[in-house]
C-alpha cells in the first residue's frame, strides 16, 4: 500500500488556481522529489499535506488516514514531520532546546505530573533527551548542541531544522528544498544524512527541491510539476528527459 496518496488535489487563492488536479502517490521507504519552476506549487502541496492550506477539491491520505479530517497539530501524531523553506526556529534557544521541542508531540504525563516532577515524568524526560542525542550523534551536531540557534551559521540552522523534525519519529518527513542556502560541501552532507535517514531510519523522504545534481543521486522517483499542474512523473532521467518539462525549465520549446 502506497505510503501517501494524494488525489485530484485543487486548490485556490482568490480564484487563482495554485495547483490544479494534481494526484500522485509515494510508497514505503523511497526518497520522492517534487522539482518545478519557482511558483509551479511545490510548497503548496506541502502545505496541503500537512494541513496548514485547505484544499477546495481531492483527498490526502496517508498510511490509510484521511490527513484531511485532521487538525493540523494532529499530523505529527500520525507520523508525519516537515521542515519549511525559511527556517523555523527558536533562535533565542540552544540546539538541544530546539530538539527537545521536536519530542513535544510525545509526551505522554499529565502536567499534574509535570508540575510534581514524577518519577514517570523523569523517565519521559531521560527517554526524550536520549532520543535527542541519537539524532545529534546521526547528524554529527554534537559539538553544537549547547550554542544557541542565533550563533550558527546557515547551513548549521538547516540542519538544526532537520534535526528537530526526526525528534518527533516520523514515518515520512517532508522536506521543503533542504539544499536551499548550501554551500557545495554542506549539500554533499545532506545527500549522505537523507540516504542515511531513508536506510537506518526506514523514514520516507519526500522533497521539494531545485538542486538537480542533489535530486538526481537521490531521487527514486520524482514528478514535476508547472503552473500548478503535474508535467511529468517518473525517474529523473525520465522527467528530465521530458519535452514539457524542458519547455518550463528552458522557456522555449525542447528541440
Amino acid at each position: 500500500m502506497s505510503e501517501l496518496v494524494v488525489e485530484n488535489l485543487t486548490l485556490s487563492f482568490g480564484g487563482i488556481k495554485a495547483i490544479n488536479d494534481v494526484s500522485f502517490s509515494v510508497e514505503p521507504g523511497e526518497i520522492y522529489a517534487i522539482i518545478g519552476p519557482n511558483g509551479a506549487g511545490k510548497s503548496t502541496i506541502f502545505n496541503a499535506v500537512s494541513r496548514i492550506y485547505t484544499p477546495d477539491a481531492g483527498t490526502i491520505r496517508f498510511r490509510g488516514e484521511d490527513l484531511l479530517a485532521r487538525k493540523p497539530d494532529q499530523v505529527v501524531d500520525l507520523g508525519l514531520a516537515r521542515t519549511f523553506q525559511n527556517i523555523e526556529l527558536f533562535e533565542n534557544a540552544t540546539v538541544l532546546d530546539n530538539l527537545l521541542v521536536g519530542r513535544s508531540s510525545k509526551v505522554r504525563t499529565s502536567w499534574l505530573a509535570e508540575w510534581f516532577f514524577s518519577p514517570e515524568v523523569r523517565r519521559e524526560e531521560y527517554a526524550h533527551r536520549r532520543k535527542v542525542e541519537e539524532i545529534l550523534d546521526l547528524l554529527d551536531m554534537q559539538a553544537h548542541r549547547h550554542e544557541l540557534v542565533r550563533d550558527l551559521p546557515y547551513g548549521a540552522r538547516k540542519n538544526v531544522e532537520l534535526a528537530r523534525a526526526l525528534c518527533a519519529e516520523p514515518k515520512m518527513l517532508l522536506l521543503d528544498e533542504p539544499a536551499s542556502g548550501l554551500n557545495p560541501e554542506e549539500t554533499t552532507d545532506m545527500s549522505f544524512w537523507l540516504k542515511d535517514i531513508k536506510e537506518e531510519l526506514g523514514v520516507t523522504v519526500v522533497m521539494v527541491e531545485h538542486d538537480m545534481n542533489l535530486v538526481g543521486r537521490l531521487a527514486d522517483r520524482c514528478m514535476a510539476l508547472g503552473n500548478g499542474e503535474v508535467m511529468a512523473v517518473g525517474t529523473v532521467a525520465e522527467v528530465q528527459a521530458n519535452a514539457e518539462v524542458l519547455t518550463a525549465y528552458l522557456g522555449a520549446p525542447a528541440a
